[in-house]
């Protein structure tokens, strides 16, 4: 763990990282994870670690591990996959259990179509200090979505990565998708694949990982109205003193702006993102 380290642009990384510990391809057991989160935000590092996100349907082990690690006051996000039908036994169930603060539901929408009735579903489940993210396919993060979504109280969840291929959107569709939340000032979050800070190969799975960095980048250019080309380029360097040199040189306001727009993202691994922005310095001692 990182104990001795303070964020070093300042608000940029405060709660960027949603501890997804339980999630593929980490899978750390539940008691593990619980521990481990609560070791995260009690050490130097803690300003910079989101909820922890626990998936619906292990909901009771999350609540066994609180217990015997004593904890209190642990704020989560709950994922219900089986769809928004779901949401209200998972909200009941999260608000019953007093060592835990439910902050935020995620679930997914098949298409554009159904997010009328999704969004209206979650307006009247979930509680007003309960901030609710809606993941659509790629193809339906539009123009009319993105207006519906702006008019909501609720946020857009995009998938980035995964067990296949197919799980990781090309710079131009991910260029595209920022554009547009950023243009109707959609808050978003991204999940899986984004566990390093510059974008790169899997030497495994040759895989093409985006970036968090990248992220940061290229939503920063959306916001100053560059084209998708240019905010595509962002996401597509590998160039990592460029993306650092971008990250400093960004002012405290629009640091901030960046930031409510590109809320988190959810990594199975805290360690690895915390290491890539200690050694890219990013992250600075106390003086």
């Amino acid at each position: 763990m990182v104990d001795t380290f303070r964020p070093g642009p300042g608000i940029l990384f405060r709660r960027l990282f949603d501890d997804a510990a339980t999630f593929p391809p980490g899978n750390a057991a539940m008691p593990d994870a619980v521990v481990s989160h609560l070791g995260w935000r009690s050490s130097a590092a803690g300003d910079l670690v989101g909820p922890f996100v626990c998936a619906s349907p292990h909901w009771a082990e999350f609540v066994d591990a609180l217990a015997v690690a004593a904890a209190s006051g642990v704020s989560v996000s709950v994922t219900v996959a089986s769809g928004v039908a779901a949401v209200e036994a998972a909200v009941a169930a999260a608000r019953d259990e007093p060592r835990a603060t439910l902050v935020s539901v995620e679930v997914p929408v098949p298409d554009q179509a159904g997010l009328d009735d999704a969004v209206e579903l979650l307006d009247t489940v979930l509680p007003d200090d309960v901030t609710g993210f809606v993941e659509l396919p790629w193809s339906a993060v539009d123009h009319a979505a993105c207006n519906l979504l702006a008019a909501s109280r609720h946020h857009l969840k995009i998938r980035t990565g995964g067990a296949f291929v197919e799980s990781f959107p090309s710079e131009e569709v991910l260029a595209t998708m920022i554009g547009r939340t950023v243009e109707h000032r959609v808050p978003f979050k991204l999940t899986g694949g984004l566990h390093n800070a510059v974008r790169h190969r899997d030497a495994i799975t040759g895989f093409e990982h985006h970036g968090f960095l990248n992220v940061i980048a290229a939503t920063a250019s959306a916001m100053e109205h560059k084209d998708v080309s240019t905010v595509q380029a962002l996401l597509a360097t590998r160039d990592a003193d460029h993306l650092t040199d971008l990250m400093h040189r960004l002012p405290p306001e629009a640091a901030r702006e960046v930031r409510r727009h590109f809320v988190s993202f959810g990594t199975c691994s805290i360690d690895e993102p915390l290491q890539d922005i200690k050694d890219l310095r990013l992250l600075e001692e106390p003086r």
